[in-house]
């Protein structure tokens, strides 16, 4: 079953201190995946697994018209250095928390107890959504295919419905 979320602008931000363009596997398949579904990416960078690094590229994207929502992959983990989610949360506005709950659930029923070191976050930053992912290529298909893709269009329409027109 194709999927469309047509017109949304996608950014996307791989989060390791390991990965390059030539190892990063989370990144291209988010990029891919929306594509495919006749997103447009707008942006694509990879940032060190450094809360300043990635405030730095959320905020910098947070600016940007040309982007509707943006997605990290990567940095997500119960190790010392995986900080996505402690640097993006901060940031929100607004949680998702349905976003986080469903992804556990969804992972669950695929990888069954080690689900529960899937962190993921959800939200909105202005008129802007937020999704924040593991970085294996499982985490990124079942979030994007089943989560994201899916009500990409309705979020966005919701954060920018009371957008004032420019003059």
């Amino acid at each position: 079953m194709q999927m469309t979320a047509g017109g949304i602008r996608v950014a996307v931000l791989t989060v390791s201190d390991t990965r390059t363009e030539v190892t990063d596997k989370g990144g291209p398949l988010v990029r891919e995946l929306a594509q495919e579904a006749g997103m447009e990416i707008t942006a694509s960078v990879i940032v060190k697994d450094e809360p300043e690094a990635i405030r730095s590229a959320v905020a910098e994207w947070m600016t940007h018209e040309e982007v509707d929502i943006i997605i990290t992959t990567g940095g997500t983990g119960i190790a010392r250095r995986d900080v996505t989610i402690e640097a993006v949360r901060p940031m929100l506005n607004k949680e998702l928390d349905g976003f986080g709950e469903l992804f556990r659930f969804l992972s669950y029923e695929e990888i069954g107890t080690r689900a529960i070191l899937s962190r993921a976050l959800g939200g909105s930053i202005g008129d802007k959504a937020v999704f924040v992912l593991p970085g294996s290529p499982g985490a990124v298909r079942l979030a994007m295919e089943k989560l994201i893709i899916p009500e990409a269009e309705h979020i966005t329409k919701e954060l920018t419905k009371h957008r004032q027109p420019r003059t």
